[in-house]
């Protein structure tokens, strides 16, 4: 004989007795197949999300790894860089924001320099007050975590700050001269023209009323001389000096760059030769 379940007595929503023709208590208690596939998928839900928030620290660490490793400014002894006393630099101030300017009697001319990617900005004030010595007012941006590509709008407000400057100019060392172009694409009215430290641009300014400055060194081994040639032809009335010995890494002070050529100048006679063709380019 075949055993078959009793039906069991149930109530439904209006109280009276229903007669189901299985067991009901298989689907219940602890040990039920409902409880069972409820549990099983609270404990995939909970996997999952230990795994995403895992995922997440992780990349949090590799950035804030990768965000600390940057090269640190070496303070140098300023006469070594040809900073003198009575020149007409006159004073060097820290904004609240941080970026820093180095003034010059009755200056004419400005230049916003954005700093070279993960390269203390303050490294780049050896060549800053060196072109204030000039008679050029400089602007040198603090951007953050030492990487122009986070804030390429840096000098928006810059200009205003200083209506004596007729002539403005923007510029900066690598990535930060990558960056400085492209800014420049949406505000070629408000400059003269373009300098580029070791950089180059993928912005197309070929038929904008500005000026360019390229400066890299001979010896440079981390400038990418294919993409340099390649987005040559989007600078306008450019204009290339090429530093006879000179490398990457000294337009700033932050000692040896990985990936760089070997010079065979100083790091001072590289910033003081950069000094004088801006200056001079700027007229």
């Amino acid at each position: 004989m075949v055993n078959r379940a009793e039906p069991k007595a149930v109530r439904d929503f209006t109280g009276a007795a229903v007669l189901l023709p299985f067991d009901m208590s298989r689907f219940q208690g602890d040990g039920g197949i409902i409880m069972a596939k409820t549990g099983s998928k609270k404990r995939k839900i909970t996997i999952c999300i230990v795994s995403i928030v895992a995922v997440i620290a992780l990349l949090f660490g590799a950035c804030a790894v990768y965000l600390g490793d940057y090269y640190h400014a070496i303070t140098p002894a300023g006469e070594s860089f040809g900073l003198q006393g009575g020149s007409s630099l006159t004073e060097t101030i820290k904004l609240d924001n941080g970026n820093i300017v180095c003034k010059s009697e009755n200056a004419t001319k400005g230049l916003i320099f954005y700093p070279g990617g993960k390269v203390e900005y303050t490294a780049y004030l050896p060549l800053m007050e060196s072109l204030a010595q000039k008679g050029i007012l400089c602007v040198l941006v603090r951007m953050p975590f030492n990487l122009a590509v986070l804030d390429v709008n840096a000098a928006d407000g810059i200009r205003e700050m200083f209506p004596e400057i007729t002539d403005w100019y923007i510029g900066g060392h690598s990535l930060g001269g990558s960056m400085a172009a492209a800014y420049l694409e949406k505000h070629t009215s408000d400059f003269k023209g373009l300098l580029l430290l070791a950089a180059y641009s993928t912005t197309d300014l070929s038929s904008e009323n500005i000026r360019t400055l390229s400066i890299y060194g001979s010896n440079d081994g981390v400038l990418n001389r294919e993409k340099y040639e390649q987005y040559r032809s989007n600078l306008p009335e450019l204009t290339e000096y090429i530093i006879d010995g000179g490398c990457h890494a000294y337009f700033g002070v932050y000692g040896n760059q990985a990936g760089d050529g070997t010079p065979t100048i100083d790091n001072a006679r590289q910033i003081n030769l950069t000094a004088d063709a801006v200056a001079k380019w700027v007229g």
